[in-house]
């Protein structure tokens, strides 16, 4: 009997019965139950922590930061309530306990009543600490009582960049308005030295002009008492005109009133000739339609009116003069008014004159007395002046210094506009950014935790099918007497419906799942190699200690599980276990797997799969050592076993 054969009576054995087919269906489907529905379960817990309750406490009572009345608090519940990193829920203190201990929510975050205060309190003389109060529960999950930790860190990072990069803001702005006083100091320190220099050239001029004030203050005073006895006379001649002035308004009023007179008389003569002119052209008219309606002829008509014309023109030329006349005397009339109001003018202005003749007479006295304390005064300011110079001397040289202070100070700021003064606020209150970058990367976590699972999914699936699939068959090995044949068919059967597991699990993580993997036809490779290794394994410990080594394939199993470094970095493990992990297949096929997935290097998946080849032809010759030493010792009872025993 060759191996085909040999294969093909096993697969026949398995389903020679319905039970049979059912039990082999049922443990082909044991690595996409195990694996897939566990890779299912964890696709993605992270973007799915938006479903994670997790109650929400504030009991800030709000403060001024900043000058502004905040409640960081309430600013912080928004953020959170309107994010999707956790299902938060705004509740009570009293009501975040009981939801705690019922197992409704997974953790509480407080933000407390001081929480604000103690924000703003870092800019006071007394700062201290703002606190976030954290209370988790391990009963309802351990997993959610790390998370609510990383939670509340990222919160209080928040919080602690906000306040900072308002805190660094108004800091970075007050700094400005110093610098732009600071600047304006010194334009007005060095506009004080240059007028310190000026005052300087004045003070000298000023001593100077103190000795002459002093000389002029005498000639003043002589000055003045003349000014007083002319002022005397001036008020003695203005007296006078004063008088003659209301003579004169007097009589010019007079003339005026005859002047109107005479002017009304000449309106009505004026009127009565431009009358007469005007009636002329019309009397003209009449006379010529009489004489034509007496029946003269037109030619002696018009000589009759020729000899009128002369009398026409005359009484024109008469009104012209009298019209003249009536104007000229108009404007007389005009005169006389004219004279007669400034005649009163005159008078009035005479009298002002009089009185302020007696106020300069008096004025004059008192300058008299006050050139006196002038010219005693000056002798004062002379002295002080000569202080005055050598004091702005002293100042000059204090400005001098100031305004090179000042300069240096202004040096010494940066000149920030809005913009860079926000960058700068953001940088302090960030002052570290953390680049990442990866040489690979997975789609991810259910990604992350593929190639771990699937390699053990490959590994259940094999020790499940020994349960009923008989290492070798006894009658083989008596009928055949061939043990690498025999060996050979007993490995490639599980081998081969191994197999047939990894492409329906691969299917399943591709397909179902939607993994990414950046060499499929690898990965899909290396699984069904995996399996064959896995085969050649357990065939071997059935061979050589039967349902004991079946137990041991089950005690393998589970230390690979906890070697292979499929979740944690296999560093961490305990020495004795971390030399496990060098030994043993698993972690090699987890390697190798992540290497074609993520898309790493390819150089590492040869080397892998030489260490899965190692075991599998080990496996194999150890199974063939296992069936040659069976070949002589059997039993009637090894010709006819049973479905799993």
């Amino acid at each position: 009997m060759k191996i085909p054969q040999m294969i093909t009576a096993e697969l026949r054995r398995l389903t020679s019965t319905r039970m049979s087919v059912i039990a082999l269906v049922a443990l082909l489907a044991v690595p996409i139950l195990y694996g897939g529905l566990y890779l299912w379960a964890n696709q993605d817990p992270y973007g799915n922590l938006s479903s994670v309750p997790v109650a929400l406490v504030v009991d800030d009572t709000g403060a001024e930061v900043n000058g502004q009345q905040r409640n960081l608090g309430d600013e912080a519940a928004e953020q959170l309530l309107d994010s999707d990193t956790f299902e938060w829920h705004r509740v009570t203190s009293d009501q975040a306990d009981e939801g705690l201990e019922a197992g409704d929510f997974d953790f509480i975050v407080t933000l407390p009543a001081d929480f604000t205060d103690a924000v703003a309190s870092l800019s006071s003389a007394s700062p201290r600490q703002a606190g976030i109060e954290l209370r988790t529960n391990d009963a309802n999950n351990y997993l959610a009582s790390t998370i609510g930790t990383q939670a509340v860190a990222r919160i209080r990072t928040s919080v602690a960049q906000k306040v900072t990069d308002g805190a660094g803001l108004t800091l970075l702005d007050a700094l400005h308005t110093i610098r732009v006083q600071l600047v304006d100091a010194t334009t007005g320190a060095t506009q004080l030295v240059d007028g310190l220099s000026t005052a300087k050239d004045g003070s000298s001029q000023l001593a100077s002009g103190s000795s002459t004030l002093a000389d002029g203050s005498s000639q003043l005073a002589d000055g003045t008492a003349q000014l007083s006895t002319g002022a005397n006379q001036l008020r003695d001649g203005t007296a006078q005109v004063r008088d003659g002035a209301a003579q004169v308004a007097d009589g010019a009023q007079q003339v005026a009133g005859g002047v109107d007179r005479i002017d009304e008389a000449a309106r009505r003569v004026g009127t009565a000739a431009g009358d007469a002119a005007a009636q002329l052209p019309q009397a003209r008219a009449d006379i010529a339609r009489a004489l034509t309606d007496a029946g003269l002829d037109p030619a002696r008509v018009d000589e009759i009116l020729s000899r009128l014309d002369p009398v026409g023109e005359r009484l024109a030329a008469a009104n012209t003069r009298v019209q003249d006349t009536v104007n000229q005397i108009d404007r007389l009339d005009d005169g006389a008014r004219q004279v007669a109001a400034g005649s009163a003018s005159l008078a009035t202005g005479a009298a002002s004159a009089a009185d302020g003749a007696a106020a300069l007479a008096d004025g004059a006295g008192t300058a008299a007395s006050g050139a006196a304390q002038l010219r005693d005064g000056s002798a004062q300011l002379r002295d002080g002046a000569s202080q005055l110079d050598g004091g702005i001397a002293q100042l000059s040289t204090g400005a001098t210094q100031l305004r090179d202070g000042l300069a240096a100070g202004v040096a010494q700021i940066p000149d920030a506009d809005d913009a860079t003064r926000q960058a700068q606020a953001q940088a302090i209150s960030d002052p570290v950014a953390v680049g990442t970058s990866a040489v690979t990367t997975a789609q991810n976590y259910g990604a992350g935790l593929a190639p771990f699972f699937a390699a053990l999914a490959g590994w259940i699936g094999i020790y499940a099918l020994f349960l009923i699939v008989k290492p070798v068959s006894k009658r083989a090995i008596t009928a055949l007497r061939s043990p690498v044949r025999v060996t050979l068919a007993g490995w490639l059967a599980p081998a081969g419906l191994g197999a047939l597991q990894m492409v329906r699990l691969f299917t399943v993580l591709a397909i179902a799942l939607q993994f990414s993997f950046a060499n499929p036809a690898a990965a899909l490779g290396i699984l069904i190699f995996a399996s064959a290794t896995y085969a050649a394994i357990v065939l071997a410990l059935n061979v050589w200690l039967g349902s004991v080594g079946q137990f041991l394939g089950l005690v393998l199993m589970v230390l690979q599980l906890v070697t292979a470094g499929g979740t944690f970095p296999w560093q961490t493990l305990p020495a004795p276990l971390a030399a496990l992990h060098h030994i043993l297949p698993m972690g090699y096929v987890v390697d190798a797997m992540r290497q074609v997935m993520y898309g790493g290097d390819v150089a590492r998946v040869g080397s892998d799969l030489l260490v899965l080849g190692a075991w599998m032809v080990g496996g194999v010759l150890v199974a063939a050592i296992g069936v040659t030493r069976m070949t002589h010792h059997r039993t009637l009872r090894d010709l006819q076993p049973s479905l799993i025993g």
